[in-house]
């Protein structure tokens, strides 16, 4: 018989393969929550110290049956025991973890015997799960030994269970990359700058050292096409670097909607093409899958995650086989949206969430949210990092520095801790309250109403920790859950504990003073400069491209994201010509707080009378809430036959999507919204649809006492205090804003940047290179025009 190649060969982890075939049951989350990445390599570390000097860490094994490969790492192994250990890591009581967690555990414990007793000839071997628990550092040992015949029968059954569904997932592969091979690019031609932006995402992903670049941060203008001029090329990389998957990150919903789009636009452009050479009809098998907040997939909010409360737990892994299979092969051109996984889910009686979980590892394409690749626990990032080879794309990119200071930062609000007091029952109110005592003692000596710590006290950690503990226990003894006020403040404790131990000089660690003297004090540990936590990210991924419209200077996001030293930067120069776009500053007018009141009247006659010369539909962008709704009843009660409407504060999507309803190429009015908020970014409002934008603010932060403390730092570590906090994220969300109003070449419009500010040298500097500013003086030089109310700029400096 000739022997298989590699290229022959079905190859699986030892961790897939278990996970396809040892589950069984309900899904069950009541088991305490898992420690976070770091954690758990910290965990498996201790454990390894405590062993003899010849203990071997992470042993690579691997084994064949029939034509599946199995391979991965056994965590370690003791050679004169002859002893094969894996370890886990947990919180809270080990009495309280379900039996199909140990099921599992067990599971690829034996796979890993049978390939080491295979690989050394051994007759027999100790098998030994190690539970780790990260709170105490105790070690729970459970071992059992098997003979090489018990332990090949069950490999053999495992590999069987999985080896058709294996060759299926084979055979999708080779025909993936074969559809992805002859791929051409879905439009009839690249846009001007978008063939560049292609190729030099297909260059960072096709390095060829470690030298060479991989990481790449791309400035290109808004309009020229970033979403499907980034996935193309990356689908043809997927063949000639092996890549498993791609994972296409944003900051908001219309962005992983743009992305879905551009991959339905090629998947039916490759059908065209395969019609037309009379290929098979299939000419793409390209999985595409979203991924959505269990919060928006979650059938039963009012339920917990387990068979006992929620009826789509109930025999979830008995059920999910067919679910799995139904979803792959269902008709929706193999784009598997938060709908379309809802519909199948649905249809076998499962959670939609969780089996969006079970269908990443099947997926080539991922979109979702930046968390799901750079949170804490973010759980693309752990399923990648070193199981796929995987290149990730960041949408608008400019967001993830803010995005990111907020995964990595911290909170415990008083109000939280006494509602969870009032909820919880009599055993864990008095472990509530011993953190409460400890908490109080944190600011015995804090004089002002908000303060700087140098750390967090050792003593309050411990409180916290003994809360958690207590939490842990108590659920454990009572599996039914407990009230979810309780549970959330619980899980905020977690995560603060967890960033009190990462914290240094990347963080902050603030007070500020309740009035109510009797009530601990707001405590925060704010991450202003994420790098250290990301890095690891960028460094886990075959390639990295993040691009935007606004990615200048550079030297800001290389700084605060933590991208390599050898990272690209490339400005891809724009299509669109300065005639294009009148971009005009009011130089008389300030919108500084103080001023504000001064500012409305000569803002809403500068906007009425460009409506007057130009009519059609145009944004407003101002600072705040406050500043929108004092502008538009102004400019509603002066000028009412124009058509106005303005953003609300906490909109859902329904509202959202009435808002921009409004925006047709038939309609006319002027639309206010917030600088930094849903309107100011990520939409499209081609041609007609939006032809102006007034920004009346620079969108600078705002002073005060936690912003000046990060200017501090930012000047400590890089400084440049003033511009990393203010000057910088402020301007990035001007120049957004502007990009709404051009969209494509035929596109022409004007945008009016409304405040004597933007006449410095230091601001103007960073905007796009191809604007040509006018200036204006609004209050001297507007005169009153015929018709009511109208006015007339008379003069241009």
């Amino acid at each position: 018989m000739t022997a298989l190649t590699d290229t022959d060969m079905v190859v699986v982890a030892v961790r897939a393969l278990c996970d396809f075939t040892a589950k069984c049951g309900d899904l069950d989350l009541r088991f305490t929550p898992s420690p976070s990445a770091l954690e758990g390599m910290l965990g498996h570390r201790i454990v390894a110290m405590r062993r003899p000097a010849h203990y071997q860490r992470e042993l690579s094994l691997s084994g064949d049956y029939k034509d599946l490969r199995v391979r991965g790492r056994a965590d370690g192994y003791d050679a004169s025991a002859c002893q094969l250990e894996e370890i886990k890591t947990y919180c809270g009581k080990l009495e309280a973890m379900r039996e199909n967690h140990r099921q599992l555990h067990w599971a690829q414990l034996k796979i890993y015997g049978h390939l080491l007793c295979q690989r050394d000839a051994l007759a027999q071997i100790s098998l030994a799960l190690v539970y780790f628990n990260t709170i105490t550092q105790d070690e729970t040992l459970l071992v059992e030994i098997y003979s090489a015949h018990v332990l090949r029968l069950y490999f053999e059954c495992q590999c069987e269970s999985y080896l058709s569904w294996g060759r299926q997932e084979s055979a999708h592969r080779a025909t993936r990359n074969q559809g992805l091979s002859g791929l051409s690019f879905p439009h009839a031609a690249f846009r001007p700058g978008q063939r560049e932006l292609a190729e030099a995402v297909y260059k960072s992903a096709s390095y060829k050292s470690a030298s060479t670049a991989r990481c790449l941060m791309l400035q290109a203008p808004t309009g020229i096409g970033k979403t499907i001029g980034t996935i193309f090329p990356l689908l043809k990389a997927c063949v000639t670097q092996s890549l498993d998957k791609i994972f296409f990150l944003a900051a908001k919903t219309p962005g992983r909607q743009l992305a879905l789009d551009a991959l339905m636009s090629i998947k039916r452009a490759a059908l065209v093409d395969a019609e037309r050479a009379a290929k098979p009809a299939l000419a793409l098998p390209l999985r595409v899958l979203e991924l959505v907040s269990r919060a928006k997939a979650c059938e039963h909010p009012d339920k917990a995650c387990h068979g006992d409360s929620c009826p789509l737990a109930r025999g979830f892994y008995d059920r999910l086989p067919a679910a799995r299979a139904a979803a792959l092969a269902a008709p929706h051109d193999g784009i598997l949206d938060k709908n379309a996984t809802r519909a199948v889910a649905l249809a076998h009686n499962i959670c939609p969430y969780y089996l969006s979980q079970d269908l990443l590892h099947w997926s080539d394409v991922v979109v979702g949210d930046y968390n799901y690749y750079f949170d804490v626990s973010a759980m693309l990032y752990a399923q990648a990092h070193g199981q796929w080879r995987v290149s990730v794309l960041v949408d608008e990119a400019h967001n993830l520095v803010e995005r990111a200071r907020k995964m990595y930062t911290a909170t415990l609000d008083p109000a939280h801790l006494a509602t969870a007091r009032q909820a919880a029952p009599s055993a864990i109110r008095r472990v509530l309250d011993r953190l409460q005592r400890s908490w109080l003692k944190l600011h015995e000596e804090q004089k002002e109403s908000y303060q700087l710590h140098q750390q967090v006290s050792q003593d309050f950690r411990d409180a916290l920790q003994q809360t958690s503990s207590a939490i842990l226990e108590h659920l454990a003894e009572h599996p039914l859950g407990i009230d979810a006020r309780v549970q959330e403040f619980f899980f905020a404790v977690l995560h603060f504990s967890r960033m009190a131990e990462l914290f240094g000089a990347h963080s902050l660690f603030d007070m500020t003073l309740n009035q109510d003297c009797q009530r601990p004090a707001f405590l925060c540990l704010r991450n202003v400069v994420p790098a250290p936590f990301l890095a690891a990210r960028f460094a886990a991924a075959h390639s990295v491209a993040l691009f935007s419209a606004t990615l200048r200077p550079e030297n800001y996001y290389r700084d605060l994201l933590g991208l390599p030293e050898n990272t690209a930067w490339i400005d891809i120069a724009s299509p669109f010509r300065a005639e294009q776009l009148d971009v005009r500053v009011v130089k008389d007018i300030s919108t500084r707080f103080q001023h504000r009141r001064d500012s409305l009247s000569p803002m809403i006659d500068l906007m009425a009378r460009q409506y007057a010369q130009a009519p059609g539909n145009y944004l407003s962008f101002v600072s705040s809430f406050d500043y929108l709704e004092q502008l538009l009843a102004l400019f509603s009660a002066r000028y009412p036959a124009i058509p106005a409407w303005g953003q609300s504060r906490g909109m859902d999507e329904s509202a959202k999507k009435g808002f921009l309803e409004r925006f047709t190429p038939e309609s006319s009015g002027i639309g206010f919204a917030v600088l930094g908020g849903a309107f100011a970014e990520g939409i499209d409002l081609p041609g007609k649809r939006l032809i102006g934008a007034f920004i009346a603010t620079l969108g600078l932060p705002q002073i005060n006492p936690v912003n000046e403390q990060i200017r501090q730092r930012m000047d400590a570590n890089f400084g440049c205090g003033y511009d990393y906090t203010y000057l910088y994220p402020g301007l990035q969300k001007v120049v957004q804003a502007a990009g709404r109003v051009i969209r494509n070449e035929s596109d022409r419009g004007v945008v009016y940047l409304i405040d004597d500010r933007y006449v410095g040298a230091q601001v103007r500097r960073l905007f796009p290179s191809w604007w040509q500013v006018e200036l204006l003086q609004a209050r001297s030089q507007l005169s009153r025009s015929e018709g009511p109310g109208l006015l007339r700029v008379s003069d241009q400096s």
